[in-house]
């Protein structure tokens, strides 16, 4: 999702809540922010794209999976600060629902490693706390909400 420290403005930014099977697509990020963290997958929204698109496109590029990018499910606002109180990062971030189409999970573009993760999965291993939030807020596991 780096678009590289000290922005001039906010970065408009997405990710996508996959989840087949009873499983949740996550991806270990390979930079900052959020560096060797766990997280929904995503990244920033390019000039012309839609939200749904840049979704579809980040997937691709971060896990090798084809996605149907659908509705907003959460957004929030990640703001950074360095120690003498500048802004390091500041991304507000839309998080769609998207829907399973092919593939199997492939770390790529800045992304460390990517797989599927159960409920159970997310207690042993480092997942951002917005991504907990969102998982643990009333998704239904049992059926691909998309």
């Amino acid at each position: 999702m780096s678009e590289g420290a000290y922005p001039r403005a906010p970065v408009l930014a997405v990710g996508g809540v996959v989840i087949h099977k009873g499983r949740v697509l996550l991806v270990k990020r390979g930079q900052e922010p959020s560096l060797g963290r766990w997280s929904i997958p995503g990244g920033r929204v390019e000039l012309g794209e839609t939200i749904q698109e840049a979704v579809e496109r980040e997937i691709r590029e971060e896990t090798s999976l084809a996605v149907k990018a659908g509705q907003l499910v959460y957004h929030f606002e990640s703001i950074e600060r360095d120690e003498s109180g500048g802004i390091r990062f500041h991304y507000l971030i839309l998080d769609l629902w998207a829907g399973y189409v092919s593939g199997v999970p492939r770390p790529g573009g800045d992304a460390a490693d990517a797989g599927w993760f159960t409920k159970r999965d997310l207690q042993r291993f480092e997942v951002s706390q917005r991504t907990l939030y969102l998982l643990r807020s009333g998704i239904d596991w049992d059926a691909d909400p998309y």
